[in-house]
């Protein structure tokens, strides 16, 4: 299917997987606004998307005055919206769970769970009023959406979480041609996953190395499930580096 004259908003856009997702997207044909709190690692994704129009809006998506502004320039410059894909997402110390700053887990639950609401309230209030209505929604949960890793419980919980968000979205937005879905991602390197190569720690106690696999796979992965017509959905998608160990996680 075409994706000429097609708008996609991706949260997180200035690094990463939403980097290489905005890559995939434009070599689709896709319109982007690339969203972010760092304005030159936005500017830098859109040099890397040729030949499509792009917009850049430095955004908080924990704001919801951020994300309503946002979103109100999206209906500016595009008038419509067809695909958001919820990106943006942070961890934290891998500490004790007793000895976790309350403002730490706080500062996942903010950017993982109520940004992606904050961003798919806004998309559904814009996908169920304009012109050609629905759109599709993708979420990025984590293989943390399945099974912890040691000393992860804002990340795990946030993760476990957005696999409900997803349910609720795809059920609530049936009737208003609004598709979503979610990619769960394992080991793509990025600047999260740097430490994979040198040891992370297992649920035996062991250190040991794990296996990452190119951003550019998750890329096309979203781009994929971005392509499919209104009538045809990919609940949840996992895409992982083959050799890591979630198979035997635990």
């Amino acid at each position: 299917m075409s994706q000429t004259k097609k708008v996609a908003l991706v949260t997180g856009a200035g690094s990463g997987i939403g980097r290489a997702v905005c890559v995939a997207l434009s070599e689709a044909g896709w319109s982007l606004v690339l969203a972010g709190r760092r304005e030159a690692h936005l500017n830098e994704t859109a040099g890397r998307c040729l030949g499509v129009e792009t917009l850049v809006v430095a955004s908080d998506i924990t704001s919801p005055a951020s994300v309503k502004r946002l979103f109100q320039e999206v209906e500016m410059r595009f008038g419509r919206l067809d695909l958001l894909f919820n990106n943006a997402g942070v961890n934290a110390p891998y500490l004790p769970l007793e000895d976790l700053p309350f403002s730490e887990w706080q500062r996942v639950v903010e950017t993982n769970l109520t940004g992606a609401f904050l961003c798919t309230q806004e998309a559904f209030r814009l996908m169920k009023k304009q012109d050609l209505k629905g759109g599709r929604i993708i979420n990025n949960g984590s293989i943390s959406a399945h099974v912890p890793r040691p000393l992860s419980a804002p990340y795990t919980a946030t993760k476990h979480a957005v696999t409900g968000l997803t349910k609720a979205t795809s059920l609530d937005g049936r009737q208003h041609g609004i598709t979503c879905g979610q990619i769960d991602v394992g080991n793509a390197a990025t600047a999260m996953t740097e430490k994979m190569s040198s040891g992370v720690l297992q649920a035996d106690g062991s250190v040991k190395p794990e296996a990452t696999m190119d951003m550019a796979d998750v890329g096309r992965a979203v781009a994929y499930m971005a392509s499919l017509p209104a009538d045809t959905n990919v609940p949840f998608m996992t895409i992982m580096a083959n050799e890591m160990p979630y198979m035997g996680r635990g």
